[in-house]
């Protein structure tokens, strides 16, 4: 049968080399993911429980908190365990998940982002007009969108990534990958000129965000054409639009090293420069995030300051 796998088990060889401080590696890993948490979730709550950060920009920072909570808890987990084990593998079910659930995550990233610039567009460039655009139902909509399509097109390629038949175990990462357990398939070709619908469906994804790419650079060249008019627009462009910025460039590198890493990078590099490369988007935009939204955004600041003075 075409849906069954010949392999039940997967190897993970990404901690080859380094499990001789373990101990050290698993105590920064436990601790950057304790800040992680405490940080989006300190953000997700102020924004929710105060009614004066109920605008469009607070409720898609929210939902960028949210997002992050959401991919980091299908990495850091998993990765914890690994350390304090000898034995690296995933079942073929919970590498799936973990790979569903990473992309996905950084899907939603960059479509947030993308809303985020919309918005920001908005808010900046037709000042006049938005609260007559960004409504309640509009802003429902595009969060709904920044959630329902990357759940979608990840769901889809997972689908079909599991009617593979498998002939390989074996993934040198730290984390389980929808593109590298396709290159265990028994047929595996190149995923260019491949029509089968798990590479097709990558390549659907890939257009979706390079347009979400293209539409995000044409926005922030209406808003810096904006933005030179006055320095009131100076003034909006700089607390709000460049922690944005900031986000979406980083975002986008690390997506772009990590994807052109899986596909074109040669095994030469050392494993120590491939984990970081594989982490970095898992790491940083989580504890970048909420840490420069709520320093740079003067009512995220002075809700937190008061808290912390009542406290």
């Amino acid at each position: 049968m075409d849906n069954e796998s010949l392999v039940f088990v997967f190897t993970l060889s990404g901690l080859e080399g380094i499990m001789h401080y373990r101990g050290t590696l698993f105590s920064f890993t436990l601790l950057c993911y304790c800040v992680i948490l405490l940080i989006n979730i300190a953000l997700i709550l102020t924004i929710i429980l105060d009614e004066n950060l109920h605008e469009p920009m607070y409720i898609f920072l929210c939902n960028l908190c949210i997002s992050g909570l959401y991919g980091t808890a299908g990495f850091y987990p998993k990765f914890l365990l690994d350390l304090l084990s000898y034995a690296h593998v995933s079942s073929y079910a919970g590498c799936l998940i973990q790979a569903f659930v990473l992309y996905s995550y950084a899907c939603c990233d960059f479509s947030i982002l993308s809303v985020m610039a919309y918005d920001r567009y908005v808010a900046i460039c037709r000042p006049l007009q938005y609260h007559s655009v960004m409504t309640k139902q509009r802003v429902t909509q595009l969060v709904s969108f920044s959630w329902f399509v990357p759940l979608f097109l990840l769901f889809i390629g997972t689908t079909f990534t599991f009617r593979l038949r498998l002939c390989g175990s074996h993934i040198p990462k730290l984390y389980c990958a929808n593109f590298l357990i396709t290159q265990l398939s028994c047929s595996a070709t190149n995923w260019i000129t491949s029509s089968t619908p798990s590479n097709a469906t990558a390549l659907v994804t890939i257009a979706i965000y390079f347009v979400h790419a293209v539409f995000i650079v044409c926005t922030y060249v209406y808003l810096v054409r904006s933005c030179l008019r006055s320095l009131e627009d100076r003034g909006k462009f700089m607390q709000t639009c460049v922690p944005h910025l900031l986000s979406l460039i980083h975002v986008i590198v690390a997506l772009l090293f990590d994807v052109m890493h899986m596909r074109y990078g040669s095994s030469d590099i050392p494993q120590s420069l491939q984990n970081f490369l594989a982490m970095e988007f898992l790491i940083v935009p989580p504890l970048l995030n909420p840490l420069i939204y709520g320093l740079k955004l003067t009512k995220i600041r002075n809700r937190i300051l008061s808290l912390c003075m009542q406290k």
